[in-house]
């Protein structure tokens, strides 16, 4: 039998424990919804800002590539609309998200480790990886895709308003871009993105704080790792989706 080592050994028992049965219901949701109002409005005000611009920035640069006079107007707002859709708010937005969201989880739960809290709570005899990890991921796969379609509408406001006080595009013609050629599909596969890389951002992010080893410089090591991986696992599934589904 080949032998299994310490690390594939932590990561079989981390999911193990993850997802089996909450020994408190009560508890549980409880913690499920304040992760959700910490994820929510922690997040918020950083998606609104990032999306307004990502809208404004793509509407001026795509102006500013159509030149040829044969392309009419509205195709600026398709490309916007497509730009924010199926890449800039799923991804980016998620990138950032992983600073915000991925640090919080990993610094939250390495502090704890640190404080011996976690050690305590084991004590007890709760299942801490269930009780303090699970609502942490089902927080973040039900909150974030909700920020991405803030994002994808903010996007497309964004770029329409600055499109216009510009003198780039009227509203008129870029609310015939908008609807030209839509595809639900674009959005279903950008919905699907989100769910994914939410999981990414929450469970990696929890397995660097919940192993964290050391004190206070660990935890900072342990939040920088979980944005690092988060970040490069997002971008290989980014890839891995679109070369799939698309």
């Amino acid at each position: 039998m080949i032998p299994i080592n310490s690390k594939l050994k932590n990561q079989i028992e981390f999911w193990q424990g993850i997802f089996s049965k909450p020994e408190n219901n009560k508890m549980f949701f409880k913690e499920y919804y304040t992760q959700c109002v910490d994820i929510g409005f922690g997040a918020l005000p950083i998606v609104v800002v990032v999306s307004i611009f990502l809208g404004a920035v793509s509407t001026v640069q795509t102006a500013y590539q159509l030149v040829s006079p044969f392309i009419p107007l509205s195709t600026i707002s398709q490309i916007v609309r497509d730009s924010m859709i199926l890449e800039l708010s799923p991804t980016v937005v998620c990138l950032i998200l992983a600073g915000i969201v991925g640090s919080k989880i990993a610094s939250e739960l390495g502090n704890m480790r640190f404080t011996e809290q976690i050690d305590a709570l084991e004590t007890m005899g709760i299942n801490t990886k269930n009780f303090l990890i699970l609502p942490k991921i089902l927080s973040a796969i039900t909150i974030i895709p909700l920020l991405i379609i803030i994002s994808m509408f903010l996007g497309i406001l964004g770029g329409r308003i600055v499109g216009h006080y510009t003198g780039l595009i009227e509203y008129q013609v870029y609310d015939v871009g908008l609807r030209f050629s839509f595809s639900p599909y674009n959005v279903f596969f950008a919905l699907l993105k989100s769910y994914t890389f939410a999981f990414i951002i929450s469970s990696v992010s929890a397995y660097q704080g919940y192993y964290t080893v050391g004190g206070a410089l660990e935890i900072g090591r342990s939040s920088t790792k979980a944005v690092v991986y988060s970040s490069i696992y997002i971008l290989a599934a980014d890839y891995i989706l679109a070369t799939v589904l698309l």
